[in-house]
This record gives C-alpha cells, sequence and structure tokens, in this order.
C-alpha cells in the first residue's frame, strides 16, 4: 500500500513535468492542463470585455496561474511520495521536533524545501532509494525555475513580433495605398514583407500559444483588428499588371490562410474561410475586422 501511494505521487510529478514540456518545448494542438488554465481565464475574462484591464492582464494572469499549479502538483506529488514512508525512513536533526507533526505536514515540509533547494537538513531521507530519489526533486525544481524564466523571455518578443506587424497594417489601412501604387516592384517587396511576417506570426502561434491569450491594447496594435487589412492588400496584389506584384499577393494570400489555419485549428474552431475566421477572431479579441 505505502509503495502504490508513492506510485500516485510520482504520476502527479510526471502529469506536470509532461505538461511543462508540451507547453515550452513539443507545443501540440492538443493542449494540456496549462491550455485548460489559460482557456478558462480566457473565457472568464470574456464577460468583463468591457473592462480593459481585466480583460489585459488575462494573459499574464494566465502565466502565474501555469506556473503555480505546476510549482503546486510537483510539491503535492512529492509529499505523496514521501508520506508513507514518514518518519520511519527519514533521519531527523536532533532537538528537532519535527517528528513530533503529523506525517503528511512534515512530508510537505520536506517537499518545499527540496524543490526550493533549500537544503535545511533538518530531516533527511534516510533509506537508500529514498537518498537517490530526494535530489530529483531539486533538480526538478531547478528545472521549473529556468523553465518558468525562460518562458517569460521567450513569449514577449513574440508578442512583439505581432503587434509591430500590427502597427504596420495600422499605418498602410490608413494611408491605403491604391492599386496602381501596389502594381510596382516596391508593392511587390511590401507584400513579399509582409508575408514574412505573417509567417512569423504564424510560427509564434504554434510554438507559444498562449500568446493568443494576451490583449494587446489599442486597436492599431491589435492583429485581430488590422489582420483584415492584410487581405485587402493581397487581394489587390492578386490583381495586379506584374506578374512579381501577383506573385506577392498570391505569396501574401497563402501565408494568411496558413495562419487563419492554425487561429481555426487552435482556438477558434470554426471550420469556415480564411475571412471567417479572422472575423472569429476579430470578434474574440473584442475587435471589429476593419476595413478600409
Amino acid at each position: 500500500m505505502k509503495w502504490l501511494v508513492s506510485l500516485v505521487g510520482a504520476g502527479l510529478v510526471m502529469l506536470t513535468l509532461r505538461d511543462l514540456f508540451h507547453t515550452l518545448w513539443h507545443p501540440t494542438r492538443h493542449g494540456g492542463l496549462s491550455r485548460l488554465v489559460m482557456t478558462a481565464l480566457w473565457r472568464l475574462a470574456r464577460r468583463f470585455r468591457a473592462r480593459r484591464r481585466v480583460v489585459g492582464l488575462v494573459g499574464p494572469l494566465a502565466m502565474v496561474t501555469v506556473v503555480r499549479m505546476w510549482a503546486f502538483t510537483v510539491v503535492l506529488g512529492w509529499a505523496v511520495v514521501y508520506w508513507p514512508h514518514m518518519p520511519g525512513a527519514f533521519v531527523f536533526s536532533p532537538g528537532s521536533e519535527a517528528a513530533q507533526e503529523p506525517a503528511l505536514l512534515d512530508s510537505v515540509y520536506l517537499s518545499l524545501v527540496t524543490v526550493a533547494t533549500l537544503g535545511l537538513g533538518d530531516i533527511a531521507p534516510g533509506e537508500g532509494w529514498l537518498r537517490m530519489v530526494s535530489p530529483l526533486e531539486a533538480l526538478v525544481g531547478f528545472t521549473l525555475l529556468t523553465a518558468t524564466v525562460s518562458w517569460v523571455l521567450e513569449i514577449y518578443p513574440a508578442l512583439t513580433r505581432r503587434r509591430v506587424l500590427a502597427v504596420r497594417l495600422a499605418l498602410l489601412r490608413d494611408s491605403d495605398p491604391t492599386p496602381r501604387q501596389i502594381d510596382c516592384t516596391a508593392g511587390a517587396l511590401l507584400l513579399d514583407s509582409l508575408a514574412t511576417d505573417i509567417a512569423r506570426v504564424r510560427v509564434d502561434f504554434a510554438q507559444y500559444a498562449e500568446a493568443y491569450y494576451f490583449h494587446d491594447g489599442e486597436d492599431h496594435s491589435s492583429l485581430a483588428a488590422t489582420v483584415g487589412y492584410a487581405v485587402t492588400l493581397a487581394r489587390r496584389g492578386q490583381a495586379a499588371r506584374r506578374p512579381e506584384v501577383r506573385l506577392a499577393g498570391d505569396v501574401l494570400t497563402g501565408a494568411l490562410k496558413d495562419l487563419a489555419a492554425i487561429l481555426d485549428q487552435r482556438f477558434l474552431h470554426t471550420g469556415g474561410t480564411a475571412t471567417e475566421v479572422f472575423a472569429a477572431y476579430a470578434a474574440d479579441h473584442g475587435r471589429s475586422l476593419a476595413q478600409p
């Protein structure tokens, strides 16, 4: 029975590590615990759409919640591993009152101290297998810390790329180049660079799905509000007379369809056309898909 309880604790730890791995290093559209938490917070915040401060906190709050969930399940899992073997399989420092505490409390305390790599030493594993297993928790704690820092450092450059693209599209929408202005070498270069930027954002949504749940502030910095104009530019490029402009228009159209596909597969599930997906994307972020 003791080993069965310990196996349950080990299962909790493995479940957390699996979720961490798939969230940070091998994202899949099937999601996991972190995706469920973020989706739930996003849907809850949609009820407060009029309060932009609330919506703007969803992304950061979701990341903090996920990290806390990971830390909680790791600590709990290791505590459950220790619990059936407490206090007999552990050594307590002289004069310590820890042995007089409930076994579960001592197990949680030991797990917290170990995962935080504090190493206070008032409770130490006594049996050989515990002496081998306990340091692994410290490694897991260190991994969790470094993974959290890496996650934060990776997500904000992705948000910057998305917002820069949105601002660029907003500026183009304000200037609204005519089909004749697009039908030139400079127009082809413009459409090609937009396709490249959209492809980068598409990769960001695939690699950092949590970026979807970050609110972009004003309309001019929101891709949900400005991506519709990229569709307009792509159509103008496809209708141009110059072959290089038509080619650039086709490439931009393909990049937009690819972006719509990843948005629909991972977040929106409309099953519609690219235009319908972008409209749903705008609505989900409290925007309107503005056209010039």
